[in-house]
């Protein structure tokens, strides 16, 4: 029997959008001062907690390199960039907050709210997100070791949703991810397990407080 996969996923900091409460999908900006406190806190802890580190893979969006830096700096092993790892795509919602989505295009707004999932600003639905990312977990099934995955919120809820076999949009039923929060999943030949899900002891002596996740992308 192949040696499971523990695949430990950290959200990204704060960013200048997550504090204005902007949805950022591809979009979004550098972090703020809190959330490269954040940064320079879960690298600190992911050192200590994971000694033994096999393998790095991150988003390549700039809120989750600018997160992953403190981190990696410090580790000599393979880093891999994956895009599959990125937020979900909002398309012209990018940038805006929920106000201007609700006065730009109210439409496709009910519909969300009302539970369908719709393309937001045209682009990526939660199913496509879903199963983008639930490749990407797969692919880390043979790896064996440690791997850790610098990334997004909407990833990593779904990532969870699907590998405890919650229906369509079922991540809602899970709890917001916080700005640097550990989840971790174990990745076996044919079955995932959760061992961790949105820690963030390790962030417990920074000021300022996580903002909803939907809210933030």
């Amino acid at each position: 029997m192949a040696e499971p996969t523990r695949l430990v996923l950290v959200r990204h900091g704060e960013s200048e959008w997550n504090a204005e409460r902007r949805l950022q999908g591809h979009g979004g900006t550098g972090l703020t001062a809190l959330g490269a406190a954040q940064a320079g806190a879960v690298a600190e802890h992911l050192r200590g907690a994971y000694p033994q580190v096999d393998l790095m893979v991150r988003s390549d969006l700039p809120r989750v390199a600018e997160t992953a830096a403190p981190w990696e700096t410090g580790f000599s092993g393979t880093v891999r960039l994956d895009r599959r790892w990125r937020e979900i795509d909002v398309g012209s919602w990018s940038g805006l907050t929920w106000d201007e989505v609700a006065e730009r295009d109210p439409e496709t707004l009910a519909a969300w709210r009302a539970g369908i999932d719709v393309r937001r600003g045209g682009a990526e639905t939660f199913a496509e997100l879903r199963a983008r990312v639930w490749t990407a977990i797969d692919a880390l099934r043979g790896t064996g070791g440690v791997v850790v995955v610098f990334t997004h919120g909407g990833p990593i809820r779904v990532g969870v949703a699907e590998a405890l076999g919650l229906p369509p949009l079922g991540e809602s039923a899970l709890a917001e991810i916080a700005n640097c929060a550990i989840t971790e999943l174990v990745l076996y030949e044919s079955s995932t397990v959760l061992a961790a899900y949105n820690v963030a002891d390790h962030l417990a002596s920074l000021d300022g407080e996580a903002v909803d996740d939907q809210l933030r992308r």
